[in-house]
């Protein structure tokens, strides 16, 4: 009988994936150049991986996230290090200052064709398990967590966020304002831009040196 799957397992199995994959030579990925492509097959391969080991919920596109059991909640993130980033969707507009609801398992390669065997190398050069508390945007949720240590009211705290363009209306971004002085939000580390989707950003956690609460690095950045 299989395990159910935990946190700790995840990202045991993850550290595992990538140091398997890291030496795999992949023939289908030979002259690809789409990231989505790539990462699709990277996440495939890696729910492959874990529901031959465990038992563990796989999401449907409709829920939008890949693992999306409550113990879990968790999505699959495949990126290439020449620009680290991927999208999301759009739920509303407080996840850029409180996080996206959900951790992020964020995989990061470097890919490499050789022309002789006609194959494609991903080194996995960054491997991060980012907590739910840690998505939120980096500089929002700086400058923020500062203007509340100096004393900043509710009309600061709307200026602000219209200031840096959040997408909601006066009524939504005034009652998030009073959310935000009620129960100030955690560092994030994520960089996310706005979109009809949101654009997520991961080269200050690729790159993250110092210990962080929330953010386990799986696998350090060691591109050869």
């Amino acid at each position: 009988m299989k395990q159910q799957l935990t946190i700790k397992s995840l990202i045991k199995e993850a550290q595992l994936f990538c140091i398997e994959q890291s030496k795999f030579q992949h023939k289908e990925l030979f002259g690809v150049t789409d990231g989505k492509a790539v990462g699709t097959l990277i996440e495939q391969k890696f729910q492959r991986h874990l529901k031959d080991k465990y038992e563990v919920t796989i999401g449907s596109s409709a829920s939008g996230v890949d693992l999306p059991s409550e113990d879990i909640l968790t999505d699959i993130k495949v990126t290439s290090i020449k620009q680290p980033q991927s999208s999301c969707p759009f739920k509303e507009s407080k996840q850029k200052v409180f996080g996206l609801g959900y951790n992020l398992l964020v995989f990061v390669y470097d890919k490499a064709d050789n022309s002789k065997t006609e194959t494609s190398t991903l080194n996995f050069v960054s491997c991060s398990f980012v907590s739910k508390e840690r998505t939120a945007d980096y500089t929002t949720t700086f400058r923020l967590r500062e203007m509340i240590k100096d004393k900043a009211n509710e009309v600061d705290i709307i200026a602000y966020l219209q200031d840096k363009n959040i997408p909601a209306d006066e009524i939504t971004l005034s009652k998030l304002a009073r959310q935000i002085l009620k129960t100030p939000p955690e560092q994030g580390y994520l960089t996310i831009s706005n979109a009809l989707q949101w654009r997520l950003q991961y080269q200050r956690i690729v790159t993250l040196s110092e210990e962080v609460i929330g953010i386990t690095k799986i696998v350090s950045y060691n591109r050869p």
